[in-house]
């Protein structure tokens, strides 16, 4: 799984005037828990570009003040109007646990059913999968190739070796529906052959 490093600074106060203060001078009030751990830190708001605003799922490695702790998003929160990130949660992780995320979907080849004017329909574009640290995957790839025209993979279709898919198995990753122009010339073939 692909990791990244996030600087951050223990906060002092944990009130609602401090993490104001947080956001006007560039920072996100954090928070990190889980695992025995419980911090309250900052980082620069600058610093969240590379793990938010990407399709992909990171590991996050947290230096806070010089102490380093593995963890996840588990959450965050953008501001209403401006779109600014107000606060994020991290879940610290352990190693001797199996982990919980969603991790992006990645569809590799052609399909037929496409080719022959359907439309590919991502149904889940993030899968929750659990697994030990080590085994996570970058993403969940579903392979096209053999899929027609009204056709779907299925969670139950889709195996990662020492990986759980926690969606329920007869929901569709991935589908190729027929679109109105093929749905049409479906019609008209069938009304010259009568």
């Amino acid at each position: 799984m692909k990791t990244i490093l996030l600087k951050g600074h223990v906060r002092e106060d944990a009130g609602t005037a401090s993490a104001n203060q947080l956001r006007d001078n560039g920072m996100v009030p954090c928070v990190l828990y889980g695992s025995g751990a419980h911090v309250i830190f900052s980082v620069y708001s600058d610093d969240f570009k590379n793990l938010v605003y990407t399709p992909n799922t990171y590991l996050v490695k947290l230096d806070i003040d010089g102490t380093e702790y593995k963890a996840v998003m588990q959450d965050l929160q953008f501001h209403p109007v401006n779109d600014s990130i107000l606060h994020v949660d991290f879940l610290a992780i352990d190693e001797s646990k199996p982990v919980t995320l969603a991790v992006p979907t990645l569809v590799k080849g052609n399909s037929p059913g496409v080719r022959s004017g359907g439309r590919l329909a991502i149904k889940l574009k993030k899968v929750r999968v659990k697994a030990m640290l080590n085994d996570l995957p970058d993403s969940v790839e579903v392979d096209i190739s053999g899929l027609e025209l009204g056709k779907s993979i299925k969670v139950e279709n889709v195996s990662i070796p020492n990986v759980e898919l926690l969606e329920a198995s007869n929901v569709a990753i991935v589908t190729v529906e027929a679109t109105r122009a093929t749905r049409q010339a479906a019609n008209d073939a069938a009304a010259a052959g009568k």
